[in-house]
C-alpha cells in the first residue's frame, strides 16, 4: 500500500554558545581528572559493534564537541568530532540516582536491544565518574526529525508526503519492536525493557535514504531508578518513571505523527472540516495522509485504554 520514494535533505542544526562549549569543556577536564586520580575503575566502556570501530580513550578527551540539544531536566546532546574525522553522539546525563555497576548493567542491556534493529540508533560505549556520566551513539548528519520539520517550516525544501509516510513506518517498527521484547521486565537489571519512555520528533534520527531511527530506547531508566514491575505512572515524586508505561509511548508517537502532518489548523481536526496539510496530498496520498491522521487521533485519545494498542497495523507493505 505505501510506495515510500527514497529522496536526501539537507538537516538543519543547532549551533551552541560559547559559554555552553566552556562549560563543557570544563566537564571534560574534570573527567581527565578523574581518570588520573582513580585510574582505571573510571574509564569509559566501549561496546563492539559489527559496523564499525570502538572508540579509545584518549579518542573521546581529544574530541571536538559542539552541543547539538539540551534538555535542562536530563543533560545535554554533543556532536563529538574525532581527531580522526570520525564523529560520534555524547549524550551526557545531569542527574543520575543510581550507581556507577548499576547505570554500567543498564546501558549495556540497553544496547542489546539497540545494536539489534535497523530501526534504534546503537549505543556504542558509556562512562560513569563522578563529575561526568555519559552514553555514546551513532552520528546522523540528517538529523533529527524535528530539525527538518523546523528547517521545512522555515524557508527550506519541505518533506512530501512520501517522505513523511517513509519516516512514520520507521517508528512505528521501531516502536512495535520495543513494545514486543520479552520478558517485559529484565530480571537482572530491574528494567522495563518493553517501554521506550521518551518518544518525541527530536529523539527520531534520519537517515540518508529518509528512513528513520528512534534514539534514547530506556534512557528515562538511567536517569532514575524506575523499578521494572511497578507501574510508574501513579508513583508520586518520580516524574521521569510516571509515563513508563506504553500507552504513554502511544500517545507520544501520535503527538509525533501530528506534527509530521503538518495539519494547518488544529481547529478543524475537531469540527471535522477539511484537512489543510502543509505539504500537498492530492488523491491517494490525500487518502493515507487522512487515514494517518484518524490513526494519530486515536493514539492521542485521553482515555489510555482507548488509544490504539497495536502499533504493528501502522507497518504493511
Amino acid at each position: 500500500m505505501y510506495d515510500c520514494h527514497q529522496l536526501c535533505l539537507i538537516a538543519v542544526t543547532c549551533c551552541s554558545s560559547c559559554a555552553t562549549q566552556r562549560i563543557l569543556a570544563r566537564a571534560f577536564a574534570e573527567a581527565r581528572r578523574d581518570l588520573k586520580e582513580h585510574g582505571e575503575q573510571n574509564k569509559p566502556r566501549f561496546i563492539s559493534k559489527n559496523h564499525g570501530p570502538t572508540l579509545t580513550l584518549e579518542e573521546v578527551f581529544n574530541a571536538s564537541v559542539r552541543v547539538i540539544g539540551n534538555n535542562s531536566r536530563w543533560g545535554s546532546t554533543e556532536k563529538m568530532v574525532l581527531p580522526n574525522g570520525r564523529v560520534s553522539v555524547l549524550k551526557r546525563f545531569r542527574i543520575v540516582t543510581m550507581g556507577k555497576l548499576e547505570f554500567g548493567r543498564r546501558v549495556e542491556r540497553l544496547a542489546q536491544v539497540c545494536n539489534n534493529s535497523d530501526y534504534l540508533v546503537p549505543i556504542t560505549g558509556y562512562s560513569y565518574s563522578k563529575r561526568i556520566k555519559y552514553v555514546v551513539r551513532d552520528y546522523y548528519p540528517m538529523g533529527s526529525l524535528a530539525d527538518l520539520l523546523s528547517g521545512g517550516r522555515g524557508g527550506l525544501t519541505a518533506l512530501t508526503w512520501t517522505q513523511r509516510l517513509t519516516i512514520i513506518v520507521s517508528i512505528a517498527r521501531a516502536i512495535s519492536f520495543i513494545h514486543a521484547q520479552s520478558p517485559p521486565t529484565d530480571v537482572q537489571t530491574n528494567m522495563k525493557m518493553n517501554v521506550h519512555g521518551n518518544i518525541k520528533s527530536s529523539n527520531v534520527m534520519i537517515n540518508v535514504d529518509l528512513t528513520a531511527r528512534l534514539s534514547d530506547y530506556g534512557f528515562i531508566q538511567l536517569v532514575d531508578h524506575c523499578v521494572g514491575d511497578s507501574d510508574h505512572r501513579d508513583r508520586a515524586g518520580t516524574s521521569n518513571c510516571r509515563n513508563l508505561n506504553q500507552e504513554s509511548d502511544i500517545f507520544s508517537f501520535g503527538l509525533v505523527m501530528v506534527d509530521l502532518l503538518g495539519v494547518a489548523d488544529s481547529e478543524s481536526i475537531i469540527q471535522g472540516e477539511t484537512m489543510l496539510f502543509e505539504f500537498d496530498a492530492h488523491g491517494t496520498d490525500r487518502k493515507q495522509a487522512l487515514m494517518v491522521l484518524d490513526i494519530a487521533l486515536s493514539c492521542t485519545d485521553l482515555l489510555p485504554e482507548a488509544r490504539a494498542s497495536d502499533i504493528a497495523d501502522l507497518v504493511v507493505s
